[in-house]
């Protein structure tokens, strides 16, 4: 028989989680009905509601303002955070699986200076990355861009983590054994074996590259190499003049987290199979 004390308890729990789950889930809902707004629901205070839905001539806008523009940033938003995400989490997973199973002189103190790495915030970054870039030649270029987000010290930690709790030494040295080398090892057993580490530092370089708007910000000045971030931005910056780019900022917005949604849809298989690896011998 259940207590009162105990049904209390239950309740306390769920009302907070509910709590939790409508603080997060109500920018999404207010984007979602605000998206099928024009100029005049939006500025009229009645986001909240389907009357006058509109969604489809705010999408015709979207595609058609400015030659496309948008979905120019689309793309170039797909490289940075896709291309990117993807291969700073090889580097990662590479760097925290040579720390975790190599021996060498100094290993500890590198691993020291990669954690004070993880100390500096980006945004402090960015002007001494710009001076490189504008030495290199590669300001306003996609490499510009690029380039900064291909090593992520909180990435090489994390996979040094995953690579001592999900790769045994024997596998290895069983590999080396039949004749494997060092780099058919780490790409035949040790990267399918941290696959849910390779994941997460996918995910998470992937959505912080995603909303990255400062190092873009920098380096960038050609509209047609802006993200999503940095184009969604410029036209905010004109709607106090121009009113008819609120609903293209909305709009803009919510196709914006569509591919965050997919990516953590998709990939979330490999985090369950990870925390359930090991607990069935």
């Amino acid at each position: 028989m259940t207590t009162p004390s105990r049904w209390l308890s239950k309740a306390a729990v769920n009302g907070a989680l509910l709590l939790s789950v409508g603080y997060t889930l109500f920018p999404l809902l207010w984007l979602i009905t605000a998206s099928t707004k024009n100029t005049g629901g939006l500025l009229g205070g009645d986001a909240f509601s389907f009357k006058g839905f509109d969604l489809g001539r705010n999408l015709s806008d979207l595609a058609s303002y400015n030659d496309g523009v948008y979905f120019r940033w689309y793309l170039n938003s797909l490289l940075y955070a896709g291309g990117g995400a993807l291969v700073c989490a090889l580097i990662s997973v590479a760097a925290g699986y040579a720390f975790d199973k190599y021996r060498f002189r100094g290993k500890e103190k590198l691993f020291g200076v990669v954690l004070l790495g993880v100390l500096v915030p980006s945004t402090a970054l960015a002007l001494p990355m710009y001076l490189l870039a504008s030495k290199t030649g590669v300001v306003n270029t996609y490499w510009s861009v690029l380039i900064p987000v291909l090593v992520n010290p909180f990435g090489v930690y994390l996979a040094r983590v995953f690579s001592a709790s999900y790769i045994p030494d024997e596998a290895l040295e069983a590999a080396r054994i039949d004749g494997a080398g060092e780099l058919r090892a780490f790409w035949s057993i040790g990267l399918r074996m941290v696959m849910p580490g390779f994941v997460t530092v996918f995910l998470l370089q992937f959505t912080a590259i995603w909303n990255n708007f400062f190092l873009p910000l920098v380096m960038l000045s050609d509209q047609k190499l802006f993200p999503l971030s940095l184009g969604l931005y410029s036209w905010n910056s004109n709607t106090h003049a121009e009113p008819s780019f609120y609903p293209l900022v909305v709009t803009g917005s919510l196709l914006a987290v569509l591919p965050l949604v997919v990516a953590f849809v998709a990939l979330q298989r490999h985090w369950k199979a990870g925390l359930t690896a090991g607990s069935v011998k």
